[in-house]
């Protein structure tokens, strides 16, 4: 059903006549018949009986032009939404969260981001991150997330198809049960290590991890280490619950309420920053770039 013949209806329904609606539509009075026949056509209904004194409603009709008015309403209405969407679609930048994604890093700044982009629009897309799930979102950056906020090194960008756009190097810290007594501290020294478990995640996973567990290996054998397979709910409920410790980094620091994330005397770190398609559309590549320019001007502070 066409828009047009709604309001043709609407408009005969009002005036009465189909001579005195094709001068408010401002079309012919023969056009305004072929619209209300094909309705009526349409519908299977006969909307209007002819008189000498014009044109009255059916029963059909009287009930058809109480939800008219409605359906008229709520096309235009719908139009124009989608003309917003696509208009707001070229500037819409989605942000994928999830617990080992968290958003925060960027909600923070996007007030000072507003200021170099004030047409984007800003969009957060909350994703289970399973291995598989996080892998698939990453590999077809574009279509319903833009980009995430992460760790990474060329050997996972290069796995997922994906880029990214370092932003920092975050120091590797220690995540501690709050109950457990190096809780009490801090910051903790290597030795404070000895004796304790040490969950890593597997080998493979990032080099900057890998670096570090491959040292502890060979240079600290005092602490005993544990290789789990993915960051997410179990591994910090197992370090809670085993009262171990866990390697981490200070944007996960509020994923469980019940640790606290330490840091440790030792200079290793691991790349932080956006991951995104290779070729990513125009309003995300100004996003990326403010946010660089950004991040460097608070590092000058």
């Amino acid at each position: 059903m066409y828009h047009l013949q709604l309001e043709t209806f609407i408009c005969v329904a009002e005036a009465g006549s189909f001579n005195k609606a094709a001068e408010e539509l401002y079309i012919s009075a023969p056009a305004v018949i072929k619209q209300i026949n094909a309705l009526e056509s349409e519908l299977d209904l006969t909307l209007f009986i002819r008189t000498h004194r014009g044109l009255v409603l059916t029963e059909a009709g009287e009930s058809f032009y109480k939800d008219a008015k409605y359906l008229l309403q709520y096309f235009k209405g719908s139009v124009a939404r989608a003309k917003e969407a696509a208009q707001s679609g070229e500037n819409l930048i989605r942000i994928g969260t999830s617990l080992m994604t968290p958003g925060t890093f960027l909600v923070d700044l996007w007030p000072r981001i507003h200021a170099y982009l004030p047409e984007a629009k800003f969009k957060l897309v909350s994703f289970e991150n399973t291995p598989e799930n996080a892998k698939e979102i990453q590999k077809n950056f574009g279509h319903d997330i833009d980009l995430v906020v992460g760790v990474f090194d060329q050997a996972y960008l290069d796995e997922r198809a994906c880029a990214a756009t370092l932003l920092a190097k975050k120091p590797i810290r220690i995540t501690v049960p709050m109950r457990h007594r190096p809780a009490e501290k801090e910051s903790l020294k290597i030795h404070d290590l000895y004796g304790e478990k040490l969950m890593v995640i597997h080998n493979g996973w990032n080099s900057s991890f890998d670096l570090l567990r491959h040292d502890i290996q060979d240079r600290y054998p005092q602490i005993q280490l544990e290789t789990f397979h993915f960051y997410g709910v179990d591994a910090y409920n197992q370090c809670e619950n085993e009262n171990c410790l866990m390697l981490t980094i200070d944007p996960w620091q509020d994923i469980h309420p019940l640790m606290r994330v330490l840091p440790v005397e030792w200079d290793y770190t691991i790349p932080f920053g956006i991951l995104h398609s290779p070729t990513p559309s125009k309003i995300v590549s100004r996003f990326l770039d403010a946010v660089s320019h950004l991040v460097k001007e608070t590092e000058k502070c």
